[in-house]
C-alpha cells in the first residue's frame, strides 16, 4: 500500500481517466486546501486529489485504488475536528465536492434526496422550500455536507427532539473499495429485507465506503418557535431550601434542563455556554451585552410547536433555582441574534490559536461534576503549565460537552489523555458527534470491548479487504 507521495505506475493516469484531468489534482498548490482539517492540527501530504462528479466516477476512483493498492481518504466540506477527513501519509483523496445537488424534495413522502457533496445548508434551503425541515442543524451548516455527516453521525442542537444523523436517514448510496454500488434509496419506513445498509455506514467515518447519495426523513415546520437565553448563576447561600444551598453553576444548568423538558412541549435545543466563552465571543464577534452580562453560565433554550410554548417557557423559568435574567427572541431575527452567542464559539475559539478539540458525553449525573473537574485535571496533566484555556460550550440537554484547549502544541496529547481518561472513568463516551479519527485512536479500545472491536474489525475486513479505506481512522491496529 502506497506510504508516501510517491505514485505507482499508470495510477495517476487511472484516476485522470476517470474524474478528467481538470480534477485529477497533483500540483501542491493545488492540493493544499484538502491537506489540513479545519483544526489546523491535522495534516499531511496528498498523493493525488479526485474530484469525480458522480457515482460512476467514484467508483471507477475507487477501483483503481483498489486496484493499485493506494489508500484513500473520502472528504467531505472538510470540517471535521479530529483528523479523519485528510490525508496524513501521502493517501489519495476522494473529495464529494462536485457530488453537490439536490435530487428531490417531496413534502408528500417526507423525503428528501441529495447528493453526499450537498451542504447541510442547501439541503435546508431545499427543505424550506417546500414548507420543512431536515430535523437536524450543526453550526458548521453552510460547509459540512451530509455524506460527511453520515460518515460521523453527527448530531448538532436538535439531537434532543429528533436524534442524530443516523435517526434521520431514510436510505443511501455508497460505493465499496473495489468500486462496487451499493444503493438503498427507496425512504421506505418499514422494510426489513436484510442488513441496514443506512445504519452499518453511519458513523463508519470513510472506514466502510465512500457515501454518494443520501435519504433524510423531513419534518414539519411548526407553526410557533421561541428562543431564550437564560443567565445563570451558581447558588451559595438558600435559606429556603438548605439542599440546595450550594449548586455549581453546573448543576444549576443541568437542573434547569431537565425542569424544561419535564414542563415544555416541543423543546428542540438546550445549549449551555459559560462566561469565559461568552466574554470571548463578544470580543471577538462585537456582540452586545446578553442578560445579566455578570453571569456564570447561559442556557439557551428553543422550543416549537402547534401552540405557542411561550407561556409554558415563562411558567418553567420563572421560580427556577439560580435564574437570573431572560432574553427572548420569537421571530427569525431575534433568534438569531441570541443564536450566535453560542454558534460563535468555535470561531472565536480558533482566533486564539490551534485548539485541542474534544468532543464527549457524559451520563447526565456526571456532567457538572465533570465540568467542575475539567480545569484542574487539565493543568495537573500539563503540570501546571498557565498559558493554557479551557473553553466549554455544549449541548446540555444530551449530556454532549465540547471541550477546547488552546496552549498546548498540537502533538502534545497529555491533556487530552487525561480528560478521556475521565470521561471513561464516568461511564461516558470520547466522541459524542465528531467521530473519533486519529485524534482519539488510542482510547477506543478503552472505549469499546473486545468484543465490540472484533465484529468492527471484521465488517471492515469484509467490506475492504485490502485496507485501502481511510486506514489509521476509528479501529486501532491489533497487537
Amino acid at each position: 500500500m502506497s506510504d508516501s507521495c510517491q505514485a505507482p505506475q499508470g495510477f495517476l493516469e487511472a484516476i485522470s481517466d476517470a474524474v478528467g484531468p481538470d480534477h485529477c489534482l497533483s500540483d501542491p498548490d493545488l492540493k493544499a486546501s484538502y491537506e489540513l482539517d479545519w483544526t489546523r492540527r491535522f495534516g499531511g501530504p496528498a498523493l493525488v486529489v479526485a474530484r469525480p462528479a458522480n457515482t460512476s466516477e467514484v467508483a471507477k476512483v475507487l477501483a483503481a485504488c483498489n486496484r493499485f493498492h493506494v489508500a484513500v481518504v473520502p472528504q467531505g466540506g472538510n470540517t471535521g475536528l479530529v483528523g479523519g477527513s485528510v490525508p496524513r501519509h501521502g493517501e489519495a483523496v476522494l473529495s464529494v465536492s462536485r457530488l453537490s445537488r439536490v435530487l428531490s424534495c417531496d413534502p408528500e413522502e417526507g423525503l428528501i434526496v441529495a447528493e453526499a457533496g450537498t451542504t447541510l445548508a442547501a439541503a435546508q434551503a431545499a427543505a424550506a422550500g417546500v414548507h420543512a425541515e431536515l430535523g437536524i442543524d450543526i453550526a458548521a451548516r453552510d460547509s459540512a455536507t451530509l455524506g460527511g455527516m453520515v460518515a460521523t453521525n453527527a448530531g448538532g442542537i436538535h439531537v434532543i427532539r429528533h436524534g442524530p444523523m443516523r435517526a434521520r436517514l431514510g436510505g443511501i448510496e455508497v460505493v465499496l473499495a473495489d468500486g462496487t454500488v451499493a444503493s438503498r434509496l427507496s425512504g421506505l419506513v418499514k422494510d426489513n429485507v436484510g442488513y441496514d445498509l443506512a445504519q452499518i455506514m453511519a458513523g463508519s467515518e470513510g472506514t466502510l465506503g465512500v457515501v454518494t447519495k443520501v435519504v433524510l426523513h423531513l419534518v414539519p415546520v411548526p407553526p410557533f418557535r421561541v428562543t431564550a437565553l437564560i443567565g445563570l448563576r451558581g447558588i451559595e447561600h438558600s435559606s429556603a431550601d438548605p439542599a440546595e444551598s450550594v449548586r455549581s453553576v453546573s448543576e444549576v444548568a443541568v437542573g434547569l434542563a431537565a425542569r424544561l423538558r419535564r414542563r415544555v412541549d416541543g423543546i428542540d435545543a438546550l445549549e449551555l455556554v459559560y462566561a469565559d466563552g461568552m466574554t470571548l465571543v463578544r470580543e471577538v464577534m462585537s456582540l452586545p451585552a446578553p442578560p445579566d452580562p455578570g453571569a456564570d453560565a447561559w442556557l439557551l433554550v428553543e422550543a416549537s410547536g402547534g401552540r405557542d410554548p411561550s407561556d409554558m417557557l415563562a411558567e418553567a423559568i420563572e421560580d427556577a433555582p439560580g435564574v437570573t435574567e431572560v432574553a427572548v427572541g420569537d421571530d427569525a431575527g431575534g433568534r438569531a441574534r441570541l443564536w450566535a452567542y453560542r454558534e460563535r464559539h468555535t470561531e472565536a475559539i480558533a482566533t486564539l490559536g490551534v485548539p485541542h478539540k474534544l468532543d464527549l458525553t457524559l451520563p447526565m449525573k456526571a456532567f457538572a461534576e465533570f465540568a467542575g473537574a475539567v480545569r484542574s485535571e487539565v493543568s495537573a496533566a500539563l503540570r501546571g503549565r498557565t498559558d493554557t484555556r479551557v473553553i466549554m460550550f455544549g449541548h446540555v440537554g444530551d449530556g454532549n460537552l465540547h471541550v477546547n484547549m488552546i496552549g498546548p502544541e498540537p502533538e502534545d496529547y497529555r491533556a487530552d489523555d487525561a480528560v478521556f481518561r475521565m470521561v471513561i472513568q464516568r461511564g461516558g463516551s470520547i466522541s459524542a458527534e465528531h467521530g473519533v479519527g486519529v485524534a482519539k485512536l488510542d482510547f477506543v479500545s478503552a472505549a469499546r470491548s473486545a468484543g465490540d472491536l472484533t465484529v468492527m474489525r471484521r465488517v471492515k475486513d469484509a467490506l475492504d479487504p485490502s485496507g485501502i479505506l481511510n486506514p489509521g481512522v476509528l479501529l486501532p491496529p491489533v497487537g
